[in-house]
């Protein structure tokens, strides 16, 4: 049959106006890929969204709607999950669970208008071969609110809710309320590095730890002050657990499980002689390249410390430990999806196993800081409690120089997590002479 005769099929017809996508910004779809990262491959926000921005190299608006419907989704995916289940029948394909999750933030909390929702994520499902695009508008549309049977109280699993209203009483609304805001810059400046952001056109916001809370007006990597090593991203109430040691000029300080090297980055800074040890080699990697940014030096050593480690004992010891991470729910919102108490009671058992190893290297007379960015009773005061009842050569101090909100917890503090501040437990134990 030659062609003239054979029978048109669908393919040789034209595409109708309709079946073409349409445009969409490519910021929505960055969005969706890091959130079908997040939720199906279970990897970490911050990394996956950064990597993605640096590949997509976005204006700096888009990448801040990126952002935004990122963090966003996540802080309210409990809600935003169960409001979906109630309109979907069947199981429903990770990349349209990412689709419908990004455009039902939109729609919901982001106040974006709802007729550009509903064109945006509809094109973006067909243009990049998401999602059903049909399934995508016919969801979309019949998302106007939530009833109250589809919220979720607090954006969390109750038993962590109740882990925080039981920490911080009072405060406990205020607190969970602040943990859904978009979690600000924080970053330790020179004076130069206050200089050179403020000459950049950025907005310096306050002061809380000696940290400053900044308004970038461009992506932080292409500052000035980050890239002639001026500026330090880290949180106040990560800070406070350096302060916690006291004066560390001159003096030699062990980093223990110190990963990506920030608290080490800290300490230098501060004039003290660092050696940081992690069990993760490559964590090591990123601490030398940070340290040499910011034109400071340290020691290094590859250990796993639930064994003694074989190193001389130090005036000052820093363990920060390893934990669930339950104090960075704004910065850090996929980990409320993912814990459980089981977790919880894992991870309290390795820092017991890691306590008295990090105690052992403390001089007679020397300092101890143990502190984890969580603020679960099981991971701080608990673990610090009962390494007390069997070492009676330590006693437990006054937290020193804190700035941040707190409150007691045990032979410890407890920051609170609120206005962008992170929730750590911190104890400073002092070993008799």
């Amino acid at each position: 049959m030659t062609d003239a005769r054979r029978p048109r099929t669908a393919r040789d017809r034209p595409r109708s106006e309709a079946d073409r996508p349409g445009p969409f910004n490519p910021a929505r779809e960055v969005a969706v890929r890091v959130l079908l990262r997040v939720m199906d491959a279970h990897a970490f926000a911050a990394p996956a969204l950064d990597a993605a921005l640096q590949e997509a190299r976005l204006p700096a608006r888009d990448a801040g709607l990126a952002t935004h419907v990122v963090y966003g989704a996540l802080r309210h995916a409990p809600s935003l999950t169960r409001a979906l289940d109630a309109r979907l029948t069947g199981d429903t394909h990770p990349k349209t669970r990412a689709v419908l999750l990004a455009g039902a933030f939109e729609r919901l909390f982001l106040g974006t208008p709802p007729h550009a929702v509903v064109s945006e994520y509809v094109n973006l499902a067909r243009g990049a071969r998401l999602a059903p695009p049909g399934l995508v508008n016919a969801v979309l549309r019949r998302l106007e609110s939530m009833s109250p049977d589809e919220t979720v109280p607090d954006e969390m699993p109750a038993w962590l809710a109740d882990v925080y209203r039981r920490a911080y009483g009072a405060q406990a609304d205020a607190v969970l309320a602040d943990l859904l805001e978009p979690q600000p810059l924080w970053l330790s400046l020179s004076d130069a590095g206050v200089r050179a952001l403020e000459d950049e056109g950025s907005v310096l916001e306050g002061t809380v730890q000696g940290v400053d809370r900044v308004a970038l007006d461009r992506p932080l990597r292409q500052t000035s002050a980050f890239q002639q090593g001026q500026a330090q991203p880290i949180n106040p109430a990560s800070l406070a657990c350096v302060d916690a040691l006291g004066d560390v000029q001159g003096v030699r300080v062990l980093d223990l499980a110190g990963g990506a090297g920030v608290k080490a980055a800290m300490l230098a800074t501060r004039g003290a002689q660092v050696t940081s040890v992690d069990v993760v080699a490559r964590k090591h990697d990123l601490a030398r390249a940070n340290l040499k940014r910011l034109g400071l030096t340290g020691q290094f050593i590859t250990h796993d410390l639930t064994q003694p480690l074989p190193e001389a004992p130090a005036p000052v010891v820093l363990l920060d430990a390893p934990c669930t991470g339950s104090g960075t729910l704004r910065s850090h919102p996929e980990i409320k999806l993912r814990l459980t108490p089981d977790a919880v009671q894992e991870m309290a058992e390795l820092q017991a196993r890691m306590l008295p190893n990090a105690a052992a290297l403390v001089q007679p007379g020397g300092t101890l800081v143990y502190s984890v960015c969580s603020v679960t009773p099981q991971e701080g005061a608990e673990v610090v409690q009962a390494f007390l009842n069997t070492h009676p050569d330590f006693t437990p101090q006054a937290v020193p120089d804190l700035e941040v909100p707190h409150v007691p917890a045990g032979p410890g503090v407890l920051t609170v997590p609120v206005d962008g501040v992170d929730g750590f437990f911190i104890a400073r134990l002092k070993r008799q002479v």
